[in-house]
């Protein structure tokens, strides 16, 4: 383990509501328990205070995924996940890199970080508008608001 990878790393508020939540389940449960109750300085147990397997991990996020709605995916994706929304928020890929905790820039922009192709599309129509402003003759428009770089209309 790198120094930078035991730092200090702030919470955003949403986590910290949950992690505030999370502790007063684990108290009730614990009571529940009573002296079946496993004592750790874990968040997150069994019932009875002891480690959760990770095959059970692995079952419990994938119900909760489809509880929500979304996209199943494997728990280390949600790394990716991370590294893409901190992209297109615009977080300086330095900062992504911190929060991450990786050594290497590389790593996390080659790997981590996957950028949507409507952003990509709308990255090259704006490059194209930039370049096309001064070859452009008197009266003629830029490619149209809605279209691809193709003029079809985006979906």
């Amino acid at each position: 383990m790198t120094e930078a990878s035991e730092a200090v790393l702030p919470l955003p508020d949403v986590c910290l509501a949950a992690l505030r939540l999370r502790q007063k389940e684990q108290q009730a449960t614990k009571e529940r328990a009573g002296d079946l109750w496993t004592e750790s300085d874990l968040v997150f147990t069994t019932r009875f205070g002891t480690p959760v397997e990770p095959r059970n991990f692995t079952r419990e996020f994938d119900r909760r995924c489809e509880r929500a709605g979304i996209r199943r995916i494997r728990v280390h994706d949600t790394r990716h996940t991370c590294a893409s929304l901190l992209a297109a928020l615009d977080v300086h890929p330095r900062i992504a890199m911190q929060i991450l905790r990786h050594s290497e820039i590389a790593v996390t922009m080659e790997v981590y970080t996957h950028v949507p192709f409507a952003d990509t599309r709308r990255a090259l129509r704006k490059l194209g508008e930039a370049l096309g402003r001064g070859s452009q003759k008197k009266g003629e428009k830029s490619q149209q608001e809605g279209e691809d770089m193709d003029g079809r209309p985006e979906s």
